[in-house]
């Protein structure tokens, strides 16, 4: 039995690639950042080149360190940043042009355009998306339009789009794998969630020829083989690729969610909540119908929120007010008072996100006395962020018509034990984090080591995962829930 399994996470800032075994255990990882490009206010690009190859050097440096034969690994599995766009050409490889990251807002005017129009229900309806220059759809179009020659050397056939999960599995394949998994396929704008397929319509809609879309596939499955020549790959020639899907259903899947109900939180710079609801559930509360993972001749879909202003309301505390050193501090400051004092943070900072939708409220700090302390913005803080994704696991309870009974957590400010005892008290269940915190690249060799036979099933899979911490409720913060929603109130429509 081969009993590893490579995931290459490639991010939105650096290309990282870990070596896990069967049980979880990271025996080796290496990362390699890259340079952002700010061509102008508001664009992002990154070089599709310097990803790719950030990235097969993590994954040779990786395996190099580990020790480990490349023959006892049984599978490669992708996870990636999504909705990042990339053209290249067909017969050389060689991009038209930087890819359009998904930061990017220089499509934003035509997604105005197309609300404007009357066309954001259809899309809503097929995609499960907001019109928004967040996905894929209108960068396509954007470098149809504006590359020189870009949009007649497509309509020849000449040259080939994708997000990076697509770009890394032709290059990985030396040109003969031109696909792209369920879980990216559906934050393009261009997808229908139901019928798993290009829809026709919306292709025409933003003018992008269907011919050079890739192949929609499962999550799981034969994504082709490392190919002889790739370049830092030279000993992986030959290992099967088994798995890919975007970053954040790749984190759900690693945190073992496979049931309807199960969510995971991830507390980074903002929030990241998914929920498995298994049949696609229309939203009523803000949030997005995606597709989790194609797997087994079934699709598993989820609901997806996102908070602004979580861990970097961490980083304001110590960058912008300087009342940290580090973030841990923000803990141990937390946790010298008994309570908050009657301070409330809602660290709207760039607005509300779901499921609120207010980009004109602005952070407030209200409740204020002579007698707070730092002690107390620092226990505010935290407490706000659990509110906020309090807030958004009630949307989620409401559009998919059950409670949860607990929610799994990964990320940066997970590590905040007073915050994740927090939660627990406030959604009055347990909140569990995983003794594999890389819960990304995870989902990625997991979803690789079905493909490849590691494990026979799901449920195999779950046997073998490992329990992590987890905090159970102790008090009931009903009170102070309420408070918060008072304070929330006031943040709002703050500005004209």
């Amino acid at each position: 039995m081969k009993d590893y399994l490579l995931a290459l996470d490639q991010g939105t800032t650096s290309s990282r690639a870990i070596l896990f075994t069967r049980g979880g255990a990271v025996v080796s990882s290496a990362q390699i950042p890259f340079p952002q490009h700010y061509p102008k206010p508001g664009w992002v690009e990154h070089d599709p080149m310097e990803l790719l190859t950030s990235q097969l050097q993590a994954a040779a440096q990786c395996v190099e360190k580990s020790g480990v034969r490349p023959g006892d690994i049984a599978a490669v599995g992708l996870a990636n940043q999504r909705e990042t766009a990339v053209v290249w050409e067909r017969k050389t490889g060689r991009p038209v042009g930087n890819a359009i990251v998904w930061q990017c807002r220089r499509t934003a005017d035509f997604c105005t355009q197309l609300q404007q129009e009357g066309y954001g229900e259809a899309i809503r309806e097929k995609t499960g998306l907001v019109v928004d220059a967040y996905f894929s759809g209108t960068k396509y179009q954007w470098i149809l339009d504006h590359v020189p020659g870009a949009r007649a050397r497509a309509e020849r056939g000449e040259l080939l789009c994708g997000t990076v999960d697509s770009w890394l599995l032709w290059n990985l394949t030396g040109g003969k794998v031109h696909a792209s998994d369920y879980s990216n396929c559906c934050r393009t704008m261009l997808f229908d969630i139901h019928r798993l397929t290009w829809d026709e319509d919306l292709c025409r809609l933003m003018k992008v020829p269907m011919d050079w879309l890739p192949q929609p596939v499962p999550n799981s499955g034969d994504l082709g083989t490392i190919a002889l020549g790739v370049p830092y790959l030279e000993n992986l020639a030959g290992l099967p690729i088994r798995g890919a899907a975007g970053d954040q259903q790749a984190a759900l899947f690693g945190q073992g969610c496979f049931a309807p109900g199960q969510l995971k939180n991830t507390y980074g710079t903002g929030c990241f909540t998914l929920m498995n609801t298994g049949k696609a559930v229309r939203s009523q509360n803000g949030l997005l119908t995606c597709i989790g993972w194609g797997l087994g001749g079934e699709t598993t879909y989820v609901l997806e929120g996102s908070v602004f202003n979580a861990g970097s309301s961490i980083q304001w505390l110590r960058d912008e007010l300087g009342l940290i050193q580090t973030s841990h501090e923000v803990d141990i400051l937390a946790e010298s008072v008994p309570d908050n004092g009657g301070v409330y943070l809602v660290s709207a900072f760039t607005g509300l996100g779901a499921p609120h939708w207010d980009m004109y409220a602005r952070g407030t700090i209200l409740g204020l006395t002579r007698g707070t302390t730092k002690g107390h913005l620092c226990r505010a803080t935290l407490e706000g962020i659990a509110y906020q994704t309090a807030d958004l696991i009630a949307a989620m309870e409401k559009d998919a018509g059950q409670k949860i009974t607990g929610l799994r957590v990964d990320g940066g400010a997970s590590v905040s034990d007073f915050m994740m005892q927090y939660q627990a008290d406030l959604l009055d269940v347990p909140v569990e984090r995983p003794e594999v915190v890389e819960t990304t690249a995870w989902g990625a060799a997991c979803l690789a080591g079905l493909g490849a036979g590691v494990w026979k099933d799901k449920e195999e899979l779950l046997r073998d995962r490992k329990p992590g911490k987890v905090y159970l409720p102790q008090t009931d913060r009903s009170r102070e829930y309420a408070k918060w929603k008072k304070a929330l109130e006031r943040a709002k429509a703050w500005e004209e």
